[in-house]
């Protein structure tokens, strides 16, 4: 089972499944949802917070966050 916290610079995924009771609400709004692709853009110093680019927003999620938003279909991309 892959995570978002788990994606290299660059590597893409579509969200599979969230844990609705970790995930803010605002994420989701901003289309943080099952069957959209994300894509990992940056990591901060330390690994934490992570920078991704979901349905074309761009947004900061805590690791803990990230680790709670289960992937499928790994693809990769030159940044």
């Amino acid at each position: 089972m892959r995570t978002v916290a788990d994606l290299k610079k660059g590597e893409m995924g579509t969200i599979e499944n969230l844990s609705f009771d970790e995930i803010p609400l605002a994420l989701m709004e901003m289309g943080c949802i099952p069957g959209k692709q994300v894509t990992l853009i940056q990591r901060a110093p330390m690994n934490d917070p992570l920078y991704i680019s979901v349905n074309g927003s761009h947004f900061a999620i805590r690791r803990e966050t990230a680790e709670c938003i289960v992937l499928t279909k790994l693809l990769c991309d030159e940044i």
